[in-house]
């Protein structure tokens, strides 16, 4: 450590976001050193990049791996820990410049938190942490000094657009790409496949953010998270299906100007700004060619055949734990759908209905969010 590099821990390092991670700090070794990796089940993986990066620790959160993995890495000077609390401890390790969040789900909320609490810089890409928890995450940032830059590409792109700007957002222009079920109809969404939707056309993800693409969940969340990270109202956020995805986001001043972030989709361009920001690195990564392009289209989205959308805008509105309620049962009907246990459409109808039957709560505190999930994917797995 102290070496002039910016230590970066990394929650999720097997995943789609994670693996891009790293592969931003290799083509940087100059820059940046990957000092903590964790993972869900993937020990394998999880081994492999220990072996290549030498963080100082890591973490599997399934338990039952622990042995393997202490086993695996037994010749090397790195410590190695098992469990969910391990995650909340590690990222507390003097020495971490900056946490990445990129685990996936209700799951990443404990550990952000604590890394928040340690008064480490947050690299956010684990949506569901600002879905469930915004206004407290945003409490504890400001509390802790804490810098919490996004890692979304559009919330990245907003990010960027806003960069210098004294002068305060009018709207803010969030690009979906519609998805494979973009043009479907309601019969044929009915009877989606897991396959299909498992097929995104522009970007490359992992199961389940790749599921709430297709339903278009994925959009409400980021309609959530742009309301936290950006301090704007539900009505000054505007979604746009775009389905080339050069756009990433777009904002609107007050004077009527509106300013777009471009690019290629892909993901470390905005990995790799969170990690460098407020600098630019060179990097060798595909240049846009508007040329090529030629065209890019823009189209209202269909809350009638997407009702994830308008699903996500209510709670949103509602506040207080309605978001938590919305992530929980989508947690429960996206994995049901990737199991084949419901068809595509029904997983509105499920998330919908457990938002009716919870009751509403104001003013969550951390307790009651944990509380309110475990209640929430109860009563989803019952309706399902």
């Amino acid at each position: 450590m102290g070496n002039g590099k910016k230590q970066i821990a990394i929650l999720g390092s097997t995943g789609s976001i994670g693996t891009q991670a790293l592969q931003v700090i290799e083509e940087h070794p100059e820059a940046y050193e990957a000092c903590v990796l964790t993972a869900g089940n993937r020990a394998d993986l999880l081994a492999e990049q220990a072996r290549r990066f030498l963080p100082g620790s890591v973490v599997i959160a399934n338990e039952d791996k622990y042995e393997y993995l202490r086993d695996a890495l037994s010749d090397l000077p790195v410590k190695v820990y098992a469990g969910a609390d391990a995650l909340c401890q590690v990222v507390q390790e003097e020495g971490i410049d900056m946490v990445l969040t990129a685990m996936v789900g209700f799951a990443g909320l404990a550990p952000t938190v604590s890394a928040i609490r340690a008064g480490k810089a947050i690299a956010l890409a684990n949506k569901e942490t600002l879905v469930v928890a915004g206004e407290l995450i945003n409490r504890l940032a400001a509390e802790h000094k804490v810098p919490v830059l996004p890692v979304d590409s559009e919330h990245s792109a907003i990010f960027q657009c806003i960069v210098g700007e004294p002068s305060p957002i009018e709207e803010i222009i969030l690009t979906a790409s519609g998805g494979p079920f973009r043009t479907c109809s309601r019969e044929q969404l009915a009877a989606a496949t897991k396959e299909q939707a498992l097929k995104h056309p522009n970007w490359s993800m992992g199961a389940k953010i790749t599921i709430d693409s297709a339903s278009m969940m994925n959009k409400g969340f980021e309609v959530i998270e742009a309301k936290w990270l950006f301090g704007v109202s539900p009505e000054q956020i505007r979604v746009v299906v775009h389905p080339q995805s050069v756009v990433h986001s777009a904002v609107q001043f007050a004077d009527g100007a509106v300013k777009a972030q471009l690019g290629v989709p892909d993901m470390r361009v905005p990995i790799q700004y969170a990690f460098s920001y407020p600098y630019r690195l060179e990097s060798g990564f595909d240049r846009l060619d508007l040329t090529r392009l030629g065209t890019l289209t823009f189209e209202e989205p269909d809350t009638d055949r997407f009702r994830n959308l308008a699903l996500a805008y209510e709670a949103l509105r509602r506040g207080g734990n309605m978001p938590c309620v919305l992530n929980a049962a989508n947690e429960v009907v996206n994995r049901a759908f990737l199991e084949d246990r419901i068809g595509f459409l029904r997983m509105s109808d499920v998330i919908e209905q457990t938002m009716d039957r919870i009751p509403f709560l104001a003013v969550p505190t951390l307790d009651d969010y944990f509380r309110i999930d475990a209640e929430a994917r109860r009563m989803a797995a019952e309706l399902l």
